[in-house]
């Protein structure tokens, strides 16, 4: 077997997972998007904003540690 058609096939093999990483990242990034996307048009029909939601995920760290904490 020559080598350079055992270079073309790990070559292709290579390729194609990495053209699957890339899809399966390109899947998981619009799911993730749709998501969001859903989550912030349920809020904005009950009334809350981006700015609200925003704010929200900022204080995050400071809500859970508070209620870790116990502190009232």
């Amino acid at each position: 077997m020559p080598v350079n058609l055992i270079i073309l096939v790990a070559a292709v093999i290579v390729a194609l997972l990495i053209f699957r990483a890339l899809l399966d990242l390109l899947k998981t990034f619009l799911s993730t998007a749709i998501a969001i996307v859903v989550i912030v048009i349920i809020l904005k029909v009950l009334g809350f904003s981006p700015q609200d939601l925003m704010h929200e995920i900022v204080n995050l760290p400071q809500i859970i540690n508070h209620l870790l904490s116990g502190k009232k």
